[in-house]
């Protein structure tokens, strides 16, 4: 069926007069506001934000070590006897020098009383030899053999004598006992373990320092510490380190003496140590929560006019709630530090500085 020119028009000047009805309405103040609401003129969004400033602060690395004695020794008898008498007292401190320990000695002052009697004996026997020797009553080797004779016994006298000296166990050094390992009228082989004694003032530190970091550290180095057993921050100075880095583990031992006093100190406990590296005169530092990793690096939001920018950044070194950026902000920049997985490029924003 073929419609009219008439016809035609009609309809056509119906749909024409609706689409102009349509656009006035679109048109008025109260769409225009909800029309803008829906395409972009969103409310700003409350988020906190840190205000860069530079600053100086120490770069410094954490590692593990133990507590070392100065000195230590687990003292031993040199000869073999009863053990006739213990001088000392668990756990108490002695000088160096100090008798500890004495080994039965009877049957050696026996032979050395047996041996001064034969000193007399054969000094006499020499002195009369000798001035024989004068007025030619005796041959020269005859006088040899008296002052042969007479050498020997001393020297065995002399030999005696240390044997003797070794049954008394002294303390090679000042230090503090520990526990008694044999008693009083025990046969002790030689070598017997009988006490140990360690010297713990000052204290040694051992720890061991990663390979890239040889560089920033130096003999005469401070170093911090804590213990397990103790809140306390305890420091110690860096005396030596071994000359050659461990194949294995790309490590270098490095030991520190700090002073301990009054004892708090223990061998073998563990410590937490501090190393401090270099000094950052102009480090900006942020919180680390307004860092967003990405494939390539790291990027976050400042305040720009009232909106969110992102920008790409280094970063350098990081602590337990902050991190340096090296590059990609300015001091005075407003770094948005949290909504940022919610925050989008060129969003408004009202923030709150920290």
């Amino acid at each position: 069926m073929i419609m009219k020119p008439g016809k035609i028009l009609f309809f056509l000047a119906i749909v024409f007069i609706a689409v102009v009805l349509y656009i006035n309405k679109c048109n008025t103040p109260e769409n225009k506001t909800a029309t803008g609401n829906r395409s972009g003129n969103k409310p700003a969004m409350l988020v906190n934000g840190f205000v860069s400033r530079a600053s100086a602060i120490t770069d410094n690395i954490n590692v593990t070590g133990s507590l070392l004695s100065n000195q230590e020794i687990l003292i031993r008898n040199e000869i073999a006897g009863k053990l006739d008498k213990i001088y000392f007292n668990e756990g108490a401190f002695v000088r160096e020098g100090e008798l500890l320990a004495k080994i039965n000695d009877d049957d050696l002052r026996a032979r050395l009383t047996k041996l001064r009697l034969e000193e007399d004996l054969n000094e006499l026997v020499e002195g009369r030899q000798k001035d024989l020797l004068i007025v030619d009553g005796v041959s020269k080797e005859e006088y040899d053999r008296a002052l042969n004779a007479l050498q020997l016994v001393k020297a065995e006298i002399s030999l005696l004598q240390v044997q003797i000296s070794k049954t008394e166990i002294r303390a090679p050094f000042s230090g503090v006992l520990g526990l008694q390992q044999v008693n009083e009228g025990a046969y002790l082989p030689q070598y017997s373990a009988i006490v140990s004694l360690q010297d713990i003032s000052p204290i040694k530190l051992e720890f061991s320092v990663p390979e890239k970091y040889l560089s920033m550290i130096s003999v005469s180095q401070e170093v911090s510490f804590t213990l397990q057993s103790s809140n306390t921050t305890f420091t110690a100075g860096i005396y030596a380190k071994e000359p050659k880095v461990d194949p294995e583990t790309r490590s270098l031992i490095m030991r520190a003496k700090a002073a301990n006093p009054d004892g708090k100190l223990s061998p073998g406990s563990f410590a937490s140590v501090n190393v401090p590296l270099r000094t950052i005169p102009d480090a900006l530092m942020i919180p680390s929560q307004a860092i967003i990793p990405e494939l390539k690096g790291y990027k976050l939001f400042v305040l720009r006019n009232g909106l969110a920018k992102p920008g790409k950044v280094e970063i350098g070194i990081r602590n337990d709630s902050t991190v340096q950026i090296t590059s990609g902000i300015q001091p005075g920049d407003t770094v948005l530090i949290d909504g940022i997985m919610q925050l989008r490029p060129d969003m408004p924003v009202k923030v709150t500085i920290n």
